[in-house]
């Protein structure tokens, strides 16, 4: 397991937690080191890119909890994507050196596309795992997201303990992980679900987790898709039912310097099911990409 510098970061008068992961040595086979900063989807925290960090050895990485959520306070204002976008702006430009590479999966890709739009010079290379490539209120999704957003709606109604107990129902949570996971190996799925049960209810407040699954599901990497104008890596699971091939090639279609990868026999959960594959999708793509 590769050791991380805890670090505190002051942000808007609150204290939010960054995991600074320095490269291995002697992983680096002679190849610049690059600085790859991570952001973990919707209810995650930094736990969940783990084993992604551990397949890029020889990458420095920044992992930071966004905030609200994991060990990142919660915010006084709205936790939504221009704010978490300004947040991942701020530590790349505090933290990360150029050239400066950015990857967001889930949720997370939203905020890192909206983070780089804004800022061109932000990052040098954008890596977006499972992004969203399609509008959660339209198609099939629409009647799943309406529901999902009556349960959080719900729990931020109730008294505070029922509402915390709802949100972290362990059956809940299971079912959203069993939806989510698409591997066959029966070890890694038990893992997966540790996993979610371990971490997904890891927020400060059930204000938090209702703001953020609102910004989850208004809007697209595809609202930005045209402002990237750096070179985009767009790795997209066959199985995902969050965002569809098709989708994703409508997604690829947009931006204007991407590729995209697809990867087969696995769903949402890129991250936790195929991190090496995805890592090596990573290093081809910097290796050939032009700093």
């Amino acid at each position: 397991m590769r050791q991380a510098v805890l670090r505190n970061l002051n942000w808007e008068g609150t204290l939010q937690r960054v995991w600074d992961f320095p490269a291995v040595a002697g992983s680096g086979d002679g190849m610049a080191t690059t600085t790859i900063t991570m952001v973990h989807g919707f209810r995650g925290d930094h736990h969940g890119l783990l084993r992604l960090v551990e397949e890029l050895p020889r990458h420095r990485v920044i992992l930071p909890d966004l905030p609200g959520f994991g060990q990142g306070q919660e915010l006084p204002g709205t936790h939504d994507v221009s704010t978490y976008a300004r947040f991942i702006s701020d530590c790349l430009r505090k933290l990360a050196p150029e050239p400066r590479v950015l990857l967001g999966h889930s949720f997370g890709s939203i905020v890192a596309a909206e983070a780089a739009a804004l800022a061109p010079d932000l990052a040098s290379v954008l890596v977006l795992v499972n992004p969203i490539s399609a509008p959660a209120l339209e198609g099939p999704s629409r009647t799943a997201s309406r529901v999902a957003e009556g349960y959080y709606v719900a729990a931020d109604r109730l008294p505070e303990a029922a509402g915390r107990a709802l949100l972290a129902h362990p059956l809940i949570v299971r079912a959203m992980s069993v939806f989510m996971a698409k591997t066959k190996d029966r070890a890694l799925r038990r893992w997966i679900h540790g996993q979610h049960d371990a971490y997904f209810s890891s927020f400060a407040s059930r204000r938090v987790v209702l703001e953020a699954f609102r910004a989850s599901i208004s809007g697209t990497v595809r609202d930005r898709a045209q402002e990237l104008t750096m070179p985009v890596l767009l790795i997209a699971a066959e199985k995902d039912d969050i965002g569809s091939v098709a989708s994703q090639r409508e997604l690829a279609a947009l931006v204007p310097d991407s590729v995209l990868e697809v990867l087969p026999d696995v769903g949402h959960l890129v991250h936790y099911e195929k991190p090496r594959e995805a890592a090596r999708l990573i290093e081809t793509f910097l290796e050939t990409t032009p700093a």
